[in-house]
């Protein structure tokens, strides 16, 4: 049986071996692909067809060449106007310009009344000078200095109802603050016939020392100057009580410790009155 089935396979083969080898030698064979031909000639151009849709913008190209400057513009309108400048250096002096023309003749001075008139103005300012200086030195008994007028008050008073006195008046109680002011008012105390006056000087504290501490009447220290004697400087050191802690000023110029109780005749300043430039 096996060998049935082998001959069997065999003459199936041998069939379709033949079969294959007289399909592969006809040359009609029809099939169903079609085989290009031959390239035929050029054809005519056609006609332009529509405009296509617009594309995608592309990327920006290379800057170009500058191209030539153009012709300068008008004048546009006017801006407002800028905050000031700086003040700018002192320029140099200009030329001198050319002299101006000839002035016409002036009139004759008649000198001689003027200057009578002004000699007379003179006079009178003299004298009114003089009346006010005897106003004030023998009427008034004022004396002054280049800066301020000393009246000798004869009325006797306390110390404290003396400064106040002095100080309705205007002024306060006289400050000897100089050698030539000091002299000044001690002459004034002796011409007057007086031999002691209150001057604006007290001691106003003690020191940690024990001393006491002298000051004018307008709080100022006792620095440059001082008229005490040689004893009354040893006391003005020492601690004085409260009553004998005044100042008087003798008609010798010296200095000299007072009870502020006691009534005594007093010496005010007025400061003068300057003058405005």
């Amino acid at each position: 049986m096996m060998e049935r089935r082998c001959s069997t396979g065999l003459l199936v083969l041998c069939v379709c071996a033949a079969v294959f080898n007289y399909v592969s030698a006809s040359p009609e064979v029809c099939t169903n692909s079609l085989l290009p031909g031959a390239k035929g000639d050029q054809g005519e151009a056609g006609e332009e067809g529509d405009p296509g849709k617009l594309g995608k913008t592309g990327p920006p190209g290379f800057p170009g060449v500058p191209g030539e400057k153009g012709l300068r513009g008008d004048v546009g309108h006017t801006g407002k106007m800028g905050p000031t400048g700086e003040k700018g250096h002192k320029g140099d002096t200009g030329l001198d310009g050319p002299s101006g023309l000839k002035g016409k003749p002036g009139t004759t001075c008649d000198c001689g009344r003027y200057r009578k008139v002004v000699g007379q103005l003179e006079d009178n300012t003299g004298k009114l000078r003089n009346a006010v200086k005897f106003l004030k030195n023998v009427i008034l008994g004022l004396k002054e200095t280049e800066e301020r007028y000393y009246l000798l008050v004869k009325e006797p008073k306390r110390f404290r109802e003396a400064s106040m006195n002095c100080k309705l008046r205007g002024g306060t109680l006289a400050m000897p603050k100089t050698t030539s002011t000091n002299s000044l008012m001690a002459d004034y105390v002796s011409r007057a016939g007086l031999t002691r006056v209150y001057i604006g000087v007290q001691a106003q504290s003690k020191d940690a020392d024990g001393t006491s501490r002298y000051v004018y009447a307008d709080s100022s220290p006792l620095e440059r100057f001082a008229a005490w004697s040689q004893e009354e400087e040893v006391n003005s050191r020492l601690s004085p009580t409260t009553n004998s802690s005044c100042v008087e000023l003798l008609s010798t110029g010296t200095w000299g410790h007072v009870e502020c109780e006691a009534a005594m005749f007093f010496i005010c300043e007025f400061p003068k009155s300057r003058r405005r430039g």
